[in-house]
């Protein structure tokens, strides 16, 4: 488990339930059991209809719940990927997925790291979470001897643009949609 103590001015202390002070901002950041599959559905599928503008996101399965229940139980039980879960005040805020993924055959490194299904909840956004989880997929990542971290995201959306850039991400390449039906 790993906390983060976001920066934010003091303010007067007062307590909560769990006895922190309310003031507290520390994020908390664990891996995915099996039982947080619940929550990792619906994170993840409020992840593609906060995206439903997109091209790529705009055609969601009426099945997409149960497909998403199979799909990420199956990514839990996986040994080379990791679903990190941000916690605040006992809510979980914030979701990442990191996989170790191969490589080109002809290019180093052999694997890399790739980030996905990376959301926040509306309300603790801007607040250190995705930093928090970042934090915790490069620590997955170098524990693994892995160098390098990978992920796409939507090129219509600036928010996110601006900020995988001022963590570090740039732009390689652009995913290009032609239909053809």
């Amino acid at each position: 488990m790993i906390e983060h103590q976001a920066s934010h001015p003091p303010a007067p202390e007062r307590r909560t339930h769990s006895g922190r002070p309310a003031n507290d901002r520390t994020i908390t950041v664990r891996p995915a059991t099996p039982s947080d599959l619940g929550l990792i559905v619906n994170l993840r599928l409020a992840l593609v209809r906060e995206h439903r503008a997109n091209p790529i996101y705009e055609r969601v399965r009426p099945d997409a719940p149960d497909r998403a229940r199979r799909l990420f139980a199956a990514q839990l039980r996986s040994p080379d990927e990791v679903i990190f879960l941000a916690q605040r005040d006992e809510q979980v805020v914030g979701i990442l997925r990191c996989v170790q993924a191969g490589g080109l055959p002809l290019l180093f490194p052999p694997t890399h790291g790739y980030i996905s299904s990376v959301y926040v909840v509306p309300r603790a956004r801007r607040q250190g979470v995705l930093r928090a989880l970042l934090d915790a997929a490069i620590a997955w990542c170098v524990a693994r001897d892995i160098t390098e971290l990978r992920l796409h995201n939507a090129s219509d959306n600036a928010v996110a643009n601006t900020v995988w850039e001022a963590l570090g991400f740039h732009v390689v390449e652009h995913l290009r949609l032609r239909r053809l039906a």
